[in-house]
């Protein structure tokens, strides 16, 4: 009796916090996102120019630009509408609420601790769709998104949201309902190229989909995150989790999954024959063909504050085609980065409640899963912390992305010791190496354990 009694307690508690995140990452902030109209925007390897006699484009979830944008021309109007749908169609994961218990705990919703996990499936998404899709692909439904964050501060929605939190408390609240305007429309003519990107658009966004079968979602990356001793609930830095990325995709199942592999970094060295090696290992169905791979590194830009001398190096990062984005963020914040214009980056938040959607649905809706509106941070402001990611088709891929990316290394030294470095051979071929064989037996170090345990003991509040 009493352990049942506990267990109440627990989803009481569980189910009280749910509605109070619902109700605190509900609420949007009606912000701006300006970008000049003289500075290149750079979004993960494409460039776009919005340059006009004025000096500013405001974007702002993507609707209409109203009389500010009258003096846009038709050539710089395209270039912003090939950006709106750029932006939009890379995959938007954030946090959600009522989706099955996750194991070992009466969590249903991530709000308030999930925020570096869905960076991290963000950017392992990008890398799945360029090895699936390509860069230029565009989600044709991109600009017919509907913008939650368009809607006004009134009356109307302050009593709506006040309905949810106490619908909430009583599980009374019923799903939110996400327009879909596939419905009562004719279906377009889709070649079979178009079909195809169709298919693998929904199945990437199903990996990683709020349910214990999906190969990337949360249930299954908590659970790779208990080898370093941690639980649903907790908090992760973005090397540990992309480990935890490294390891999903090593244990995923799916057939198509076959053909993409991870790296992780040691101590901030890329050994290249590692690297080879794992492009080259022979895949389920036997065959010879080599893998894609998606290699991540863990850095740090500087001590307590973010370096300004490493700008020019992420700003050189972000702009080349291999670049998949980067695991970051403000202090006890993670955002996904994925381009910049000037000394701001930009970025993707996942501090953002939804509903959750079951990914195992025919024609399940897509568009909580793509963002209407980029945000902008200085880089002054972003936390040291981060992990980069690149994603490479063939060998020859990487071995010209390691020349580039160690010329660019390089050149942003300053007499100062690169962020990471590229050597030939295996890590076994270093002393002071990690050896293969503990990395794959131990997915954490003694070190990151103990970095985790001391992070788990800290304040971390979200917004």
């Amino acid at each position: 009796m009493e352990a049942t009694g506990t267990d109440e307690v627990e989803k009481i508690k569980s189910k009280f916090m749910s509605a109070w995140h619902n109700m605190k990452y509900s609420w949007v902030l009606k912000t701006k996102t300006y970008f000049s109209r003289n500075s290149p925007v750079f979004l993960l390897g494409k460039c776009y120019h919005f340059k006009t006699d004025g000096m500013y484009v405001a974007v702002h979830s993507f609707q209409s630009y109203g009389s500010n944008f009258d003096k846009i021309n038709t050539e710089i109007s395209g270039n912003v509408e090939e950006f709106r749908k750029d932006f939009i169609s890379r995959i938007w994961l954030t946090y959600r609420e009522e989706f099955p218990q996750i194991k070992g705990s009466a969590l249903t919703t991530d709000c308030g601790w999930g925020c570096t996990l869905r960076t991290g499936q963000m950017l392992l998404a990008q890398g799945l769709m360029l090895h699936f899709l390509g860069r230029a692909w565009v989600w044709p439904d991109a600009l017919d998104i509907d913008n939650s964050d368009s809607e006004s501060w009134t009356a109307h929605t302050v009593k709506k949201l006040t309905a949810s939190f106490e619908a909430s408390l009583t599980a009374e609240r019923e799903p939110k309902i996400l327009s879909n305007h596939h419905q009562g429309t004719l279906k377009r003519n889709c070649d079979d190229n178009e079909m195809r990107n169709e298919v693998y658009h929904r199945k990437i966004i199903s990996w990683f989909g709020d349910s214990p079968l999906a190969a990337f979602g949360l249930h299954q990356l908590i659970e790779y995150g208990k080898k370093s001793g941690k639980i649903a609930g907790d908090w992760y830095g973005p090397a540990v989790v992309a480990h935890i990325l490294r390891k999903a995709v090593e244990e995923a199942r799916d057939p198509e999954l076959q053909g993409v592999t991870v790296y992780v970094a040691q101590d901030c060295t890329v050994y290249s024959s590692d690297v080879i090696d794992r492009q080259c290992s022979f895949m389920d169905s036997g065959k010879a063909d080599t893998k894609a791979v998606i290699i991540l590194v863990p850095v740090r830009l500087g001590g307590e504050r973010t370096n300004m001398d490493y700008l020019e190096f992420v700003k050189g990062i972000l702009s080349l085609e291999y670049c998949v984005g980067i695991i970051g963020g403000k202090p006890k914040q993670s955002y996904y980065f994925a381009g910049f214009q000037d000394d701001s980056l930009i970025y993707m938040d996942p501090h953002y409640c939804q509903s959750f959607v079951d990914v195992s649905i025919k024609d399940f809706p897509l568009e909580s899963f793509h963002c209407p509106s980029p945000k902008k941070m200085s880089f002054k402001k972003m936390d040291p912390s981060c992990t980069i990611g690149f994603y490479c088709r063939t060998v020859q891929d990487f071995e010209k992305a390691s020349e580039e990316i160690t010329k660019m290394l390089k050149s942003s030294l300053k007499e100062k010791y690169p962020l990471f470095t590229f050597v030939k051979g295996h890590s076994r071929d270093y002393d002071f190496a990690s050896s293969p064989l503990r990395e794959e037996n131990d997915l954490f170090s003694e070190e990151e354990k103990k970095r985790l345990k001391r992070f788990s003991t800290e304040e971390f509040v979200l917004l």
